[in-house]
Formats: C-alpha cells, sequence, structure tokens
C-alpha cells in the first residue's frame, strides 16, 4: 500500500517519487549513508550520521560516481539511470521530492522537525499485513530492533523480552508483533503530531478517488484529470486482486477484491494468534466487525 500511495501521490509533475532511502539495500546514487538495521531510529541524537545525506537527497543531488561503484548488473545499470532521470527532472523543473519509506515510520517526527516534512503513514490491518508476509515469506528479525538502543531506549524497552522469546520460525508471530509495535508507536504519535496524515489501507481501497484526493488538497497536490484516471487504471476491478511473488512492487491491483484475501491466506488459528498479540493496539483502528 506504501507503494500505491507513494505512486499515486506523484501522479501529476509536481512531486518526484524517491523510493525507500532507509532500505538497508537502498542504492547509493539516492542516499549515501550506510542503512545498517531495517526501521532504522533517527533522532537528534544520532542525526548526524544521516541528516547531511537527506539534505543532498531532499536537494535533488544524485552521487553518480557512488552509484557507478556499486553496480553488480544490468538490472543495477538500468535502475541508476532511472534514478538519475528523477533527480535530474526534479531539480529541473522544482519538483517537491516524495519519500516513500515504509522503514522510516520511527523516525517520522525527526522528518518533520528537522527536514519540515509532510507526514503521511499508512495503516493496514494486522491480520492483512501478517497475511503479506506469510504469502512472501518475508521473517522479521527483531535484533534490527534490539540493535538499536536509542529505539529501545524511547520506545521498546517494555518489550524487550517477547522480541527475545519470538519463535525465528514464526512467521506469524514475528508479522503481529511488528505490527503491534509500529502501530502503537503510530498511535501514540498522532496524539503528539496531529498534523500528521493517516490513511486506513482498507480506506483508500473502498473508496480510492475520494481518499486521494482528500491527500491531495492537504499535501498542496494539484488533483487533475489525469491524477484521476491513474489512480482508477490503479485500482480497477480488471486488475488481479492480488499480486504475484514477482511483481510485489505493482500498483495495478483490483482493491476492492483485495481487502479480504488475508481471510484466504490464513487459518482461523493464525487469526486468533495474531488477534490475541495485536488486541491492545489494534481497537485503536479496527472494530471488532472488521475482524
Amino acid at each position: 500500500m506504501a507503494q500505491l500511495v507513494g505512486k499515486m501521490l506523484t501522479a501529476n509533475d509536481d512531486a518526484a517519487y524517491i523510493s525507500e532511502p532507509l532500505n538497508v539495500l537502498h542504492r547509493a546514487g539516492i542516499f549515501r549513508a550506510p542503512v545498517k538495521y531495517w526501521y532504522t531510529y533517527i533522532t537528534n541524537e544520532n542525526e548526524n550520521e544521516y541528516l547531511p545525506a537527506f539534505e543532498e537527497l531532499l536537494n535533488f543531488q544524485y552521487h553518480t560516481w557512488l552509484e557507478i561503484k556499486s553496480i553488480r548488473s544490468i538490472k543495477d545499470f538500468l535502475r541508476m539511470g532511472r534514478d538519475f532521470r528523477i533527480f535530474y527532472n526534479g531539480s529541473l523543473h522544482g519538483q517537491r521530492a516524495l519519500i516513500k519509506d515504509p522503514f522510516a515510520v520511527f523516525s517520522s517526527a525527526w522528518f518533520a522537525q528537522k527536514l519540515n516534512c509532510q507526514v503521511v503513514i499508512t495503516i493496514r490491518h494486522p491480520a492483512g499485513f501478517t497475511s503479506s508476509l506469510k504469502r512472501l515469506g518475508w521473517h522479521f528479525d527483531f535484533d534490527n530492533f534490539l540493535n538499536q538502543p536509542l529505539l529501545m531506549q524511547d520506545h521498546f524497552e517494555k518489550d524487550r523480552h517477547a522480541m527475545q522469546a519470538i519463535d525465528k520460525n514464526d512467521i506469524i508471530g514475528q508479522g503481529a508483533l511488528l505490527w503491534k509495535l509500529i502501530y502503537r508507536f503510530v498511535h501514540l504519535t498522532r496524539n503528539l503530531f496531529p498534523h500528521f496524515n493517516l490513511v486506513r489501507h482498507e480506506d483508500l481501497s473502498l473508496d480510492p478517488l475520494t481518499g486521494f484526493q482528500n491527500l491531495y488538497q492537504k499535501l498542496d497536490l494539484d488533483f487533475t484529470e489525469e491524477v484521476k484516471a491513474k489512480i482508477l487504471n490503479s485500482s480497477s476491478s480488471e486488475n488481479p486482486n492480488k499480486l504475484s511473488k514477482s511483481k510485489t512492487h505493482s500498483v495495478k491491483l483490483d482493491s476492492r477484491a483485495n481487502l479480504d484475501n488475508w481471510k484466504k491466506i490464513l487459518s482461523a488459528e493464525e487469526i486468533n494468534q495474531i488477534r490475541n498479540i495485536t488486541e491492545d493496539v489494534s481497537p485503536h483502528f479496527y472494530s471488532d466487525d472488521e475482524w
């Protein structure tokens, strides 16, 4: 959903789409700072490691030589051409940079305060979120949190045992605990930063035109007929109702039909497990009827 939201918010020429600088596998051309952990936590205490690189990114400064040194395949070369073009056009046409990065969620306050960013956070049902991890076979290693002292100190010390105790083969438990930690943080953050834009995946799926029009208005973007057409095309009932493993970055999906796919992917026992793990956070975003 973050991919879709980012692409739809750059459906005209107002903003340039920049993908996941805080992904540990990010390209050096777009972001020159190394990223060691998934969901890196940036605050005033460690910002010196990241602030200069983000200032360069927001000014569309592309690091061509760093990217050339990292090329290992034709795919890397083609990606460099794509990214260079995005940065060049962004600089040439005075576009705003739209950073799509789910791994920046714990740093959202820093982005808003230090870089004056407008923040959009997408929310997905815990069962939907976890079912995607199961379908794709994506495990999560909580050492990514446990090895970040500032993140643990500020937010997750009370969850240390739960993270340490999780079965490394239990993808359902991992997904549910990850959802709980992310969205407990989001819930607390929205109370501190009420101007953050929170949108539910399910609401955008049911009424994408209204949902995106509201976001365009809040972000001061031009909601044109071309934008409407792209949104309708991306969510059409003629699109597949789920993405194949080889097309995880596609934005063309039957948005309504995709809503309840998790009920087909997860067993009743797995849904119960997810609900039990997330029960102290999920009611802030989802009612009993939505299970």
